[in-house]
């Protein structure tokens, strides 16, 4: 299989803000402030302890992909972003093991413009992986 690295733990929040305020509270820095991505209709805040890297995600509006998770789990991490030495190896491979992608690869702006994709598994659960 093709080496998978975690990259982040994405994490739902209502009040980014706020909750970049707690996070800080715990001893995580910024490592890129909020970011708007108009295709998720979110924002994107990252931040880092220990080597460890969460992105927090709060949705603008209702129609955001993320507004339906929220009301169901509200404040709570939801998917671990792996990044892979090979992402189409990694992907079939994922998708040959019982993963379904449920969209196909889109820039994400606060990753640079990197292509991702979120997969679940009934296992696993959700996943994103970077491209």
């Amino acid at each position: 299989m093709s080496t998978l690295k975690i990259h982040h733990i994405g994490y739902l929040v209502k009040k980014i803000g706020k909750a970049k305020q707690s996070f800080e509270t715990l001893g995580y820095q910024v490592e890129q402030d909020t970011v708007y991505d108009d295709i998720r209709k979110v924002d994107i805040c990252f931040l880092i302890k220990d080597g460890y890297r969460v992105e927090l995600i709060s949705p603008v509006s209702a129609d955001s992909v993320v507004s339906g998770l929220l009301k169901k789990y509200k404040n709570a991490p939801y998917h671990i972003c792996y990044e892979a030495d090979d992402p189409e190896a990694a992907y079939l491979e994922l998708t040959g093991n019982g993963f379904a992608a449920i969209d196909t690869p889109t820039p994400a702006p606060a990753l640079g413009g990197r292509n991702v994709v979120f997969l679940t598994s009934p296992v696993a659960g959700m996943i994103e992986l970077l491209y």
